[in-house]
């Protein structure tokens, strides 16, 4: 086995050579290999926060290993300049899955997928109309066009003024939708479930009533599917759980298994106002982040486990649901699948340290929400065993007071 070096040699290292602009627990990671990981010291985790959501398949997956491998003895990278095979065929597969037909543009992550849907916007507008609307608690990424659709303050301190054109409006408030449109509005960005907002599930009717808005005043319906998407709900992608379809929809995360990849799929009539010269990405759609994304979609196909994604969090839910009853700190528990929110009466960063103490990997979003997105192919005996870490670890802070 690779001999690595010493959590406290890595540290070392970062704090020496890295910019210290993540807090970053003193864990140095090695190997992981489905929801189990390990440290340079052989220490064993279960992780139900596999890459901040983009391992929706665990650590490593053996079929996109070998996809990857097979793709980079044969082309890494090729500009866009060219045709590649690959693209093409994972732009078909993400197109009849739309259920929109949609037309697609490859980059490497979510903020650039955003962009580029901001953009799409803008030319929708025809130069008249340039305002978008997005929703109060969601998060759009870190680049400055994202940041601004992103309706939280506390990304925007240091960094002002934000991009202008973007209007605020509460989610799953269709009022005040309504209400904010004027002569210069172009389109609606809204998450379909909101995650680094909280894990927050909308009406049943709040999609479907933001697409008729949509429809009434011929803006642009852009759903960010960036960490919903990919089958964490159960569905190829969240807003399927409502019965709509969007005009636009953004992703990354899950899209390549790990592998960094985002992508805009945008109905055809709206991507082909992306003339030659307008819009790049370098290595957006290169071969081996799109083999990657190909040999994810068969794995979920073949193991069936969008069926998995609602059955892992019918586990959550009732488990969470009944600890509720007897746990006072827990407030709320919203889950949609494999996208599992446990809201406290307090500030969660004791409960995820109490439980990286035990080996388990968990995050806490908007301060006191434990944001759970645990891999699809997550094992029986590491649910339970990870949730029952979980449960000890709140029930032990509720008898605290």
């Amino acid at each position: 086995m690779k001999k690595h070096l010493s959590t406290a040699e890595t540290i070392a290292l970062f704090q020496k050579y890295v910019v210290a602009n993540y807090n970053r627990y003193p864990v140095s990671l090695v190997r992981g290999e489905g929801s189990l990981i390990w440290d340079a010291e052989g220490k064993r985790y279960i992780d139900f926060f596999p890459g901040w959501g983009c391992n929706l398949l665990g650590h490593s997956p053996s079929r996109i290993v070998k996809a990857v491998q097979e793709q980079v003895a044969e082309l890494i990278h090729v500009p866009n300049t060219w045709y590649m095979e690959a693209q093409g065929l994972l732009a078909k597969e993400l197109s009849e899955r739309s259920g929109f037909g949609g037309q697609c543009f490859f980059c490497n992550s979510g903020a650039e997928a955003n962009e580029t849907a901001i953009k799409l916007a803008r030319l929708h507008g025809q130069g008249k109309r340039y305002k978008i609307i997005t929703m109060e608690g969601g998060f759009h990424g870190r680049t400055m066009g994202a940041v601004s659709a992103t309706a939280q303050p506390k990304y925007h301190q240091s960094f002002q003024p934000m991009l202008p054109g973007f209007t605020f409006v509460p989610f799953g408030n269709l009022d005040a939708v309504k209400n904010a449109i004027d002569a210069e509005t172009s389109a609606i960005l809204v998450e379909p479930i909101q995650g680094e907002g909280g894990i927050r599930i909308p009406p049943q009717d709040y999609l479907s009533g933001l697409r008729k808005v949509a429809d009434q005043h011929n803006l642009l319906l852009m759903f960010d599917e960036v960490q919903a998407g990919m089958g964490r709900t159960g569905q190829w992608f969240g807003y399927q759980n409502f019965g709509v379809t969007p005009d636009v929809m953004t992703l990354a995360k899950s899209l390549a298994g790990g592998m960094a990849m985002g992508a805009v799929v945008a109905r055809a009539e709206v991507g082909a106002t992306l003339k030659p010269g307008m819009h790049a990405c370098t290595f957006g759609g290169n071969p081996v982040a799109a083999r990657a994304a190909l040999a994810y979609i068969e794995t979920i196909e073949q193991e069936q486990l969008l069926q998995r994604a609602i059955t892992i969090g019918s586990h959550f839910k009732e488990r969470f649901s009944r600890l509720q009853k007897k746990c006072s700190l827990i407030r709320d528990v919203r889950i949609l699948g494999c996208m599992i929110g446990i809201e406290l009466d307090r500030e969660g960063t004791t409960v995820v340290q109490q439980c990286l103490d035990r080996h388990l990997l968990v995050n806490c979003t908007q301060g006191n929400v434990i944001r759970l997105l645990p891999a699809l192919n997550l094992h029986d005996k590491q649910l339970e065993e990870g949730c029952q870490i979980l449960e000890d670890v709140l029930q032990s802070l509720s008898k605290q007071g």
